[in-house]
C-alpha cells in the first residue's frame, strides 16, 4: 500500500479573499474549486508544479472557510504562534524579491543555515511560514 499526505487544511474567512491572496500573491496554482453546497466550496491550491526536478511541490492547501466562532478565531494560530507551513524553493533570492515586492510581510531578514537559507514570513491571514532552499544533501 502507498500513502501520501495529499492536503492540508488552511483555514480563511472568505475563500476568494483567499484564493486571490495565495494565487496572485504568492504564485500558487489553484487546483480545484468546486462548489459543495451555497455556501461550502472544496478550494484547493499548490505552489507551483514547475520545480526542478527532485523538488517535492508537496501537498495541496485546502482553504477552509471557518463557519464557526471557533474556527473563526482559529485563523492565523492553528499551529500556536508556531512556524506552520514550510515553503520550499530552488530559488530563494528571486522568491524573497518578488515577494517583497508583492507586500508579503517578512518576520526577519534571511538567514543562512546548516541546512539553508530561511525567512519567516506571515501570510494575509496571520499564519507563519519559513521561505526555505535547502542545501543538496550529499
Amino acid at each position: 500500500m502507498t500513502q501520501s499526505l495529499s492536503a492540508v487544511t488552511l483555514l480563511v474567512p472568505d475563500y476568494d479573499q483567499a484564493i486571490d491572496y495565495y494565487v496572485s500573491v504568492l504564485g500558487f496554482n489553484l487546483v480545484e474549486d468546486t462548489a459543495l453546497s451555497l455556501t461550502k466550496r472544496w478550494v484547493v491550491v499548490s505552489p507551483s508544479v514547475n520545480a526542478e526536478p527532485g523538488l517535492n511541490a508537496g501537498p495541496g492547501l485546502m482553504l477552509a472557510k471557518a463557519d464557526t466562532d471557533a474556527q473563526t478565531n482559529a485563523i492565523g494560530h492553528q499551529a500556536g504562534d508556531r512556524i506552520f507551513l514550510f515553503l520550499g524553493t530552488d530559488d530563494f533570492a528571486t522568491d524573497h524579491a518578488r515577494y517583497v515586492e508583492a507586500g508579503v510581510e517578512f518576520l526577519e531578514e534571511p538567514r543562512h543555515e546548516a541546512y539553508g537559507i530561511v525567512a519567516v514570513f506571515r501570510d494575509a491571514f496571520g499564519n507563519k511560514w519559513d521561505l526555505i532552499e535547502r542545501k543538496p544533501t550529499t
